[in-house]
């Protein structure tokens, strides 16, 4: 008979990484768990846990997610944690981001502000507000 271990068993940190990124991805699409669950076949719940990364997102699943947020399985895997410059790509590819813009884009403001920016179509306005939010920057510094 197997016993349960009384112990919370942690989520794996791939599961962890690999549910940020489906959420990143998601959510760039503003896309929601509902829609996308409704998607792949699954509940917002199943969704959730996979975003979370306490339920593992098998092969089959893991490529009907990529199919629905367009993206290939390769980017759920993208910047890993302790990866290798193998698994991560060409070490001179600008698709990988740097730890800090993935910790911008995964908080909500930072979408929302890159969204935003993106719709400006003025290159003199976007300076602007490059220029307004380093003014920002630098008078919180101080």
């Amino acid at each position: 008979m197997l016993t349960r271990n009384p112990e919370r068993k942690q989520p794996e940190p791939v599961d962890v990484h690999v549910g940020r990124r489906i959420r990143q991805r998601r959510v760039w699409l503003d896309m929601t768990q509902v829609a996308l669950g409704e998607a792949i076949g699954v509940t917002f719940q199943q969704v959730q846990k996979y975003e979370k990364g306490t339920n593992r997102v098998g092969a089959s699943r893991l490529q009907q997610i990529a199919d629905v947020l367009q993206v290939p399985v390769s980017s759920f895997f993208q910047d890993m944690p302790g990866g290798t410059e193998h698994d991560a790509g060409d070490a001179g590819n600008d698709s990988v981001l740097h730890p800090e813009l993935m910790q911008f884009i995964s908080k909500d403001q930072g979408l929302a502000l890159i969204r935003a920016f993106s719709r400006i179509k003025d290159e003199k306005v976007r300076a602007r507000v490059v220029s307004l939010v380093k003014a920002l920057a630098d008078q919180d510094r101080s």
